[in-house]
């Protein structure tokens, strides 16, 4: 299969806290973009920007790429079950997954495309709305290598790191290993910094110390990012369990379960997490420490 001309329409499903950016940074690489969301707003602001609007997933039938970025497993699989979206798909059409799914998911969902002789891509992303929009996420990307390489000049527009991690099902273990690892050193940052804080401490103090010793992580680097990011899903009216430091931490815990994997750690993380990320958030809303 040729590599992707620019001329190929994307068809863009889930313009949410990720979504919509990259579906931006994708208009403004001079692609052509179709863009959907059960939610009409974003489908009006991706219209304001350059791209056109579907009224249904039937509408992207015709899209050499169906990219997604929904919720969750269930989201993804709803809209691969579309009868008038993914039977009407040409052959040579690319299906990429860019939701936090479980690696089971993904494999099932590339045995599918298989079936259909689609090309398919396990390919969550990590990096913020901000990058989202720059177009400089990273991607891991769990396919074939016949279905990776002709995908490579749409995934270089919306990342500046592609890592093939493997087969269908390894991008989407690669994310939850990320996300599992992210979000430890985020709850080992909020206890450490209560602790100094107790101790007469400031918060400044304790992460310019870490930003040159051995303490350092990007939490601390990009401290009050998910306080920024708690306060876009209140605005998108995003439900707590759906947000990744609940979500994703239940997927690790779930993706573990299944390896036989005993994960000791990530079962806190999923149990605790979500109220101390979302009780900072709001203490920095009312007055509290800086975001920044």
């Amino acid at each position: 299969m040729a590599a992707l001309p620019k001329s190929a329409r994307i068809g863009f499903v889930g313009l949410g806290n990720l979504g919509l950016p990259m579906a931006t940074a994708l208009v403004r690489a001079g692609w052509s973009v179709t863009a959907y969301d059960v939610n009409p707003g974003p489908v009006a602001t991706m219209v304001e920007r350059g791209a056109d609007g579907a009224d249904s997933l039937g509408d992207l039938a015709g899209c050499r790429v169906l990219a997604l970025a929904v919720p969750d497993d269930d989201t993804v699989t709803a809209v691969l079950d579309t009868p008038e979206l993914l039977d009407q798909l040409a052959d040579d059409a690319v299906v990429a997954v860019h939701s936090t799914v479980l690696p089971a998911t993904a494999r099932e969902l590339g045995d599918r495309a298989r079936e259909r002789s689609l090309a398919f891509l396990d390919a969550p992303v990590s990096g913020g709305a901000e990058r989202a929009e720059r177009g400089t996420l990273t991607v891991m990307v769990g396919a074939d290598e016949a279905a990776l390489e002709p995908a490579r000049p749409y995934l270089d527009t919306i990342a500046e790191q592609v890592v093939h991690a493997g087969p269908p099902g390894a991008g989407a273990a690669a994310k939850l290993a990320n996300q599992l690892m992210m979000f430890a050193s985020l709850a080992g940052t909020h206890e450490a910094l209560r602790l100094a804080q107790a101790h007469g401490v400031s918060v400044e103090t304790v992460l310019e110390v870490a930003r040159t010793s051995t303490g350092d992580s990007w939490s601390a680097r990009e401290w009050g990012f998910f306080d920024r990011t708690a306060q876009a899903y209140d605005a998108s009216q995003v439900p707590v369990r759906s947000r990744p430091w609940s979500k994703d931490l239940w997927e690790v815990v779930a993706a573990g379960r299944v390896a036989g994997v005993t994960m000791p750690v990530a079962g806190l993380l999923a149990q605790t997490l979500a109220d101390v990320v979302e009780e900072h958030a709001r203490s920095v809303r009312s007055g509290g420490e800086p975001a920044d």
